[in-house]
């Protein structure tokens, strides 16, 4: 029987917290249930003079400190950014529902079977939603509150705030997708995945610490060059250019893409990784918009032509400056409205979250492109035939989009009318799990940690998957998987691979456009490509 690991373990050193077995997961249905149809688990290998003690696989990579003075140092910042978070004027977006979430907690832990992490692990007691939370509880009232070194440990627990303690928290901080599922379930309403997200930030802005994927070849990328595919707009315009020929060829349609284009009723911002990874993606909204009629363009402008905002998973500011530019440059074209292309933490970013930036002038319409590509679907300008789509789909929800904005019904009314054997995933909604590569996971691989989000981040998303299609997973049946959101594209992509769903159950995974298009008799038939991306 495992040691219980308990709230004060995480400031005590020793070599691991925790361990991450493989015989702990959570079993998977068929064909998954058999030991050789799974993916290795690959172990991690560290470098000493790397942070690594908190379980079996590293995301941030922090180098140890040199000594102990750099220990203490670094220390004293994260109490210094800690204070920070608890005021006002550093704080106001989110500080009523953070100090909420620190004052109280009904221990009931029913955010932890909430939680796709917690329960594909094995219930690793450090996975817990509420485990990081109580950390970061017994310090705030141990270290922030008056009288807190003798009240905070009588009334909430010890804890020794230690360099091993803020180690292991920054770790531990991206072993959490925000998905905000135990939010939702919370009957007091605490926010753990909120504390996350607070955590990141303080680590960011106040230490200097963010995974790498997220920052530097991030959100710096981005506003430095324009997009964090590295894409310079010369070389956007070059892709959209071969996509636009592959369109036409594709279609039988001629398809050009308008660049700043004045005055247009839309600015259509993609993530830019479809751009790259996806060309299909962005091509069918091309292909749509051509057919509907409908005035549009894309902007040349750093970085208007890429929707990714990482600021959202990790720092407010960065947040703050992407939003900012998309805006300016809608501005700048005089447009009527912007619409995000298929991408959850994109539309989620310049739309609820932006509210609290785009004030004035810089208040652009925006809107979804579930919302837009229902209402084409339905306004009678598109001649589709349903039948072309006469495939098993099923659908997944991007959790920004859909339990954190509520834009739900959109994309399943368009569904339900192109796709006769479209079934949902259970449960589906709101109540939906995160595709495991929430908060930037997807876009993370260091070291072993792409195993550790397909072994475990990834799990219940996959037995969803293998469930919905359950009826038939034969691979000679031809199964979609619909993800309007390039982000999980990228986590289905990599956890259909490692696990060879195509080979061994027949399952593609792709966008919600792609499925309008295939349904578009002025298209020639096959627009979706039944082969592996």
């Amino acid at each position: 029987m495992k040691k219980k690991i308990k709230v004060e373990d995480i400031s005590r050193p020793t070599e691991k917290l925790t361990r991450t077995d493989p015989k702990d997961f959570k079993p998977l249905p068929p064909p998954y249930d058999k030991p050789e149809n799974l993916p290795p688990w690959v172990p991690l290998k560290v470098s000493d003079d790397i942070e690594s003690s908190l379980d079996d696989t590293i995301a941030v990579a922090v180098p140890k400190p040199k000594t102990k003075e750099e220990e203490q140092e670094l220390v004293r910042k994260f109490l210094s950014g800690l204070e920070k978070l608890f005021t006002k004027e550093n704080n106001w977006t989110f500080l009523q529902l953070l100090t909420l979430t620190m004052e109280h907690c009904a221990k009931c832990q029913t955010c932890s079977d909430a939680c796709h992490i917690f329960e594909a692990s094995g219930r690793n007691e450090v996975y817990r939603p509420s485990y990081r939370s109580e950390v970061l509880r017994r310090i705030y009232h141990k270290y922030l509150k008056p009288g807190g070194k003798f009240f905070g440990k009588w009334k909430h627990g010890d804890i020794d705030l230690n360099w091993t303690t803020v180690a292991r928290l920054i770790e531990l901080s991206y072993r959490c997708n925000i998905c905000r599922r135990c939010a939702q379930t919370c009957p007091i309403g605490v926010d753990n995945a909120l504390v996350t997200h607070e955590l990141r930030k303080l680590f960011s802005q106040e230490m200097g610490i963010a995974a790498r994927e997220l920052h530097e070849k991030g959100s710096m990328l981005q506003l430095r060059v324009g997009s964090s595919t590295g894409m310079n707009p010369l070389v956007v315009k070059d892709n959209m250019d071969f996509i636009d020929e592959d369109m036409s060829e594709k279609t039988g349609m001629t398809i050009k893409t308008p660049w700043d284009k004045e005055g247009a009723d839309v600015l259509l911002i993609h993530n830019a990784g479809e751009i790259m990874a996806w060309p299909e993606n962005p091509g069918a909204f091309a292909v749509v918009l051509e057919a509907a009629g409908v005035s549009w363009t894309l902007s040349s402008d750093i970085p208007a032509y890429d929707g990714i905002n990482y600021g959202l998973w990790y720092d407010d500011f960065q947040l703050a400056r992407v939003a900012i530019k998309h805006a300016q440059a809608a501005k700048k074209l005089g447009v009527k409205k912007i619409v995000v292309g298929e991408c959850g933490h994109s539309t989620k970013s310049l739309m609820v979250i932006a509210d609290r930036v785009l004030t004035g002038d810089l208040n652009v319409p925006r809107e979804s492109a579930m919302t837009f590509l229902e209402d084409l679907v339905f306004s009678g300008k598109l001649k589709l035939d349903p039948s072309r789509n006469d495939f098993p789909v099923t659908l997944h929800d991007p959790c920004n989009m859909v339990r954190l904005m509520g834009i739900v019904e959109p994309q399943r009314r368009i569904l339900r009318h192109l796709c006769p054997k479209f079934r949902e995933m259970e449960p589906h909604g709101v109540h939906n799990y995160c595709c495991g590569g929430g908060s930037g996971f997807a876009i993370m691989s260091g070291y072993n940690f792409q195993s550790w989000r397909n072994h475990v981040s990834g799990r219940k998303k996959l037995e969803q998957v293998l469930n919905a299609f359950q009826d038939d997973l034969s691979p000679e049946t031809h199964k979609y998987l619909c993800a309007p959101c390039s982000n999980c594209k990228g986590q289905l992509r990599d956890i259909l691979f490692a696990y060879d769903a195509w080979e061994k159950c027949g399952i593609l995974y792709g966008g919600l456009v792609e499925l309008i298009v295939n349904a578009m008799t002025d298209v020639k038939p096959g627009f979706i490509e039944w082969e592996w991306h």
